[in-house]
Parts: C-alpha cells; sequence; structure tokens
C-alpha cells in the first residue's frame, strides 16, 4: 500500500493520499489549508486518481481545502453528519460567532457531493477496505480510518499524545471511551497516520503515551493539540 503525508498549512495539518500502488486510484484524508499544491505534486508524481476525500472531522485545519480538491476532480468528500454543519459554518466549532473571518476568508461552503459516514461501516474505495469508527471527544463527529494495517487517527491520537477536548462540542469522558474503545483496541504494529505531528505506532503510544497509560485515572490534558 501507497501511503504519502505532508503537513498543510500554518495549523500544520497532515493530508494523507492512500492507494493500493502507485498509478492507481487513491483517496485523500484531510486536505486542510494550503494542501492543493503540494495534492497536485503528489498525484501527478505517483500518477494516482483521487476518487473520494475522507474528513476525519469539521475542524478547519483538516477540511480548508475540501471544496476545490472534491470540485476539480469530480469526487464526493465523507464526513460524519454531526460534524457536517462545520463545513458550511467552521467558526461555530471554534467558539466563535458565525460569519466571523478565520485567517481573512469568509466563504464557506460543501462540495457538491457530500456522503455521509457511519461508524462501523466498511468503505469500499480505490480497491481499498477502510474501516469507519466515529471516536467523538474531540468533536462530536470525530472519525477514524483503519485500511491495511494504518489507522487515520484524524484528532484523536497522536504520538505522545491525544486531540485537545475543550472547544464546543468536545468531551473529555466521549475522548477516553473514544481511546479505549479503537486504538487501545489494536495491534500493537498497527501505524498510525496522525492529523498532526509524526507517525507512530499502537504499541509506542500504548507503552509510552501518558494519555493511554492511565486512562482511569487521567485528568484534562493540559497540552493536547488540534485546533
Amino acid at each position: 500500500m501507497l501511503v504519502v503525508g505532508f503537513p498543510a498549512g500554518p495549523w500544520q495539518a497532515n493530508c494523507w493520499v492512500v492507494a493500493p500502488a502507485a498509478g492507481e486510484e487513491c483517496l485523500v484524508v484531510d486536505p486542510g489549508h494550503g494542501a492543493e499544491g503540494p495534492l497536485d505534486d503528489i498525484l501527478a508524481e505517483h500518477r494516482l486518481r483521487p476518487v473520494a476525500v475522507l474528513l476525519s472531522h469539521g475542524h478547519i485545519d483538516h477540511t480548508w481545502s475540501v471544496v476545490p480538491v472534491c470540485g476539480a476532480r469530480g469526487v464526493p468528500a465523507l464526513i460524519h453528519p454531526a460534524d457536517r454543519p462545520f463545513l458550511t459554518d467552521p467558526a461555530s466549532s471554534i467558539g466563535q460567532p458565525p460569519g466571523t473571518p478565520i485567517l481573512g476568508r469568509l466563504d464557506w461552503s460543501e462540495p457538491d457531493d457530500v456522503r455521509e459516514l457511519a461508524d462501523g461501516e466498511t468503505l469500499e474505495l480505490a480497491s481499498l477496505s477502510i474501516r469507519v469508527d466515529v471516536t467523538p471527544g474531540h468533536t462530536p463527529g470525530s472519525t477514524v480510518f483503519g485500511t491495511g494495517g494504518e489507522l487515520f487517527s484524524g484528532d484523536l491520537l497522536f504520538a505522545g499524545s491525544i486531540g485537545r477536548t475543550d472547544l464546543p462540542g468536545g468531551s473529555w469522558d466521549q475522548m477516553q471511551e473514544s481511546l479505549r474503545r479503537v486504538p487501545l483496541a489494536l495491534p500493537d504494529e498497527t501505524v498510525v497516520r496522525p492529523g498532526h505531528g509524526p507517525d507512530t505506532t499502537i504499541g509506542r503510544e500504548r507503552a509510552t503515551n501518558p494519555f493511554l497509560l492511565d486512562l482511569a485515572g487521567a485528568s484534562a490534558p493540559p497540552a493536547a493539540r488540534g485546533l
């Protein structure tokens, strides 16, 4: 399987491209601010043809470029319905009034084709089987995608940390349950492709991540990450 990622824009949100191999159809995960140019370069270099954009959640650092990326290639965006309203009103997801400019931008819309994700479903796209797990905590509709021993974890799990829970719709209790239910149930060798920062593995995080070591006794994190 081919997986290529890059950090995009001022928030350094990871955009991922996943395909069975070079020269095949592919999926794009979380095209954030400034993702279009680097994404075009990756698609050209590996001769890839996107068939869908997967969104781990609705925060603008992960969705900024979804409309142009989908529109340029005529592909759908897939997002959980709980986070879909953030596509047209991203300010609300960070506790700002509707219409608040974000990095000077005021215009927000959905792609022409938006499809809603369901917890536990399996997507058959780009010759890949993708397991969908809804993992609320960072946002109500936060979702992770698993395929081929890889977990695209969005802002659920990072190397050494987890996503913040203090923005509208966040929940520390839900974050704890999501961490127990999904990443901690995966094999140690699972590669984690997070929404921010470097790759890691489930085994490494199980052994060293302070937020996973003792979930029952953890307190709200002062340094959790993600917009």
